[in-house]
């Protein structure tokens, strides 16, 4: 190799790079950095130089690494971002699916309630007296100033304890057993509310009172 040849001899890097490329001249490594083959904070390595050094704090290259346009950062998608669109149309779903459910389970309660059609009385079931005082739990309940009166055993009692006193009316007894009388003012949900109530305090069945004249 001639002098002259090792005089020119420049070699360059990508940042950090393991690998270089060798046996440039001064031009080369110019013309490679207008290619966008190099950036500015590539490196050099002069014939004079020790040393790696980043081509924008070279002192041959510094003015032509400041003429060079930077290259457009390129966007990356984030992954980590929430697609709302498909949140909101699983919460719709769900949303129909409890609906759905409410309406079914109240619409089954209705089918459960027993219905009495018969025209003649002597068809109709009897309970004694004596079986109700010791199997049943009777519960009245009545319209009063436009709203449902719950009486249990004769005491009134609101929707939110009546759970809570159904389970105390069946403690130590052998009362296992609800015997619902209604007006016919009472709203239908009510009816449901206390089957709801009766099935929590574990109340076996819920016998209906057929009023007088039907």
């Amino acid at each position: 190799m001639s002098t002259a040849t090792v005089a020119e001899s420049w070699r360059i890097r990508h940042e950090g790079s393991p690998r270089s490329v060798d046996n440039l001249t001064l031009a080369q490594v110019v013309e490679g950095m207008q290619d966008g083959l190099w950036e500015a904070t590539d490196e050099v390595m002069g014939p004079n130089d020790t040393d790696w050094v980043a081509i924008e704090n070279h002192p041959l290259l510094a003015d032509a690494a400041l003429d060079l346009e930077p290259r457009p950062t390129r966007s990356y998608d984030d992954e980590t971002r929430l697609d709302m669109n498909a949140l909101i149309d699983v919460c719709l779903v769900l949303l129909i699916f409890f609906m759905l459910i409410t309406s079914y389970s109240i619409l089954q309660k209705r089918m459960e309630q027993p219905q009495i059609t018969s025209d003649d009385p002597s068809k109709l079931p009897v309970v004694k007296l004596e079986k109700v005082e010791q199997q049943m739990i009777y519960v009245k309940v009545v319209m009063k100033n436009d709203q449902p009166e719950i009486r249990l055993e004769g005491n009134v009692v609101s929707m939110g304890d009546l759970e809570s006193a159904f389970r105390r009316a069946a403690a130590g007894t052998t009362k296992t057993d609800l015997l619902l009388d209604v007006e016919d003012e009472v709203p239908h949900g009510v009816v449901v509310a206390i089957q709801d109530k009766a099935s929590g305090a574990r109340l076996s069945r819920v016998h209906m009172v057929m009023p007088k004249g039907k």
